[in-house]
């Protein structure tokens, strides 16, 4: 059985948790992610995750923020009132929002 390597295309379906257990993003219910292994297109840490996999294996890791999008940096973070956004827009705590 051939194993995923460098240049290959893939298609997996994922779960993404976080340390506490809460899901943050699961390929459930839609098709399965497809990319190159090699290519950049996801993070370093889940291209590594997948190069050597056979088809059908499941397999349970924990990708470190290196090897992802790095440490939360509260720099980053910005508060924004509620009286500017949308009246009717629907917001969650946590949700992301794109200036």
């Amino acid at each position: 059985m051939s194993q995923a390597s460098n240049g290959d295309s893939v298609k997996i379906h994922y779960t993404g948790t976080l340390d506490d257990g809460s899901q943050f993003d699961s390929s459930a219910g839609r098709e399965p992610l497809e990319f190159t292994i090699g290519s950049g297109q996801v993070i370093p840490g889940f291209e590594e995750a997948v190069t050597g996999m056979s088809v059908g294996e499941k397999k349970k890791v924990r990708i470190e923020p290196a090897q992802a999008y790095g440490e939360r940096n509260e720099e980053m973070v910005q508060e924004v009132p509620r009286h500017v956004m949308p009246e009717d827009m629907e917001l969650e705590v946590g949700m992301p929002l794109q200036a």
